[in-house]
């Protein structure tokens, strides 16, 4: 179902508004190793002053999806680990790819990962054009299409079952898989807070021949 006018006015409102606040953040996104600037270049925020209908969503980081036509989704994570659920999103909201404009502007090959945040850190930390998908369940066929004309795919699987089975779901869906598996316990985020973004760099550069 397209989103109307006024729902995407509605979901811009709610970004620039929460966007404002993203300071609110610092501590969490150093814990990521990220700054509030860097979040900035991703229209992060924090609900600090929710907006009808979002009452449930405060003080939870707020993560647009900007596609090429706009802003068509946001979801709220909390920051406090303690919290449940981590991810919480608007009801009926269309399941769509993270960071899906950058597939118009990278060259010969792009990164996929399994969160939005995964996706920022990898982004901003080594420049590799990457995209989200949270998580198998939410991989869809037609992603296949917009990833097909790629040389190379790098899938950087979580390190644990369901990573693995997320690999293997893009492997038998795109011939231009190469899968790269964290190690086990870890996410893309992680292993760059735990061995530095050199650590990931070079191993997505070996997947290019580099």
């Amino acid at each position: 179902m397209r989103l109307s006018n006024s729902q995407r006015a509605y979901l811009l409102q709610a970004t620039d508004q929460y966007a404002k606040h993203l300071h609110l953040a610092e501590e969490y996104l150093s814990t990521r190793h990220l700054s509030v600037e860097e979040g900035k270049s991703f229209n992060l925020g924090v609900v600090a002053k929710p907006l009808p209908g979002h009452e449930t969503f405060k003080n939870r980081l707020a993560i647009p999806y900007i596609t090429p036509s706009g802003i068509v989704d946001i979801r709220f994570r909390s920051m406090n680990n303690h919290e449940d659920p981590k991810y919480m999103g608007v009801p009926g909201a269309k399941t769509t790819m993270f960071n899906a404009q950058v597939v118009l502007t990278a060259g010969s090959y792009i990164c996929v990962t399994e969160g939005e945040l995964d996706t920022v850190v990898l982004s901003v930390k080594t420049g590799h054009p990457s995209v989200g998908i949270p998580g198998v369940n939410n991989w869809r066929a037609y992603y296949a299409k917009i990833l097909d004309d790629f040389e190379t795919v790098i899938v950087l699987a979580d390190g644990d079952n369901a990573g693995l089975e997320f690999g293997k779901r893009l492997s038998r869906e795109l011939h231009n898989v190469n899968l790269l598996q964290m190690p086990e316990g870890h996410d893309v985020n992680s292993i760059i807070v735990q061995e530095g973004k050199e650590w990931i760099d070079e191993r997505i550069r070996k997947c290019l021949g580099q």
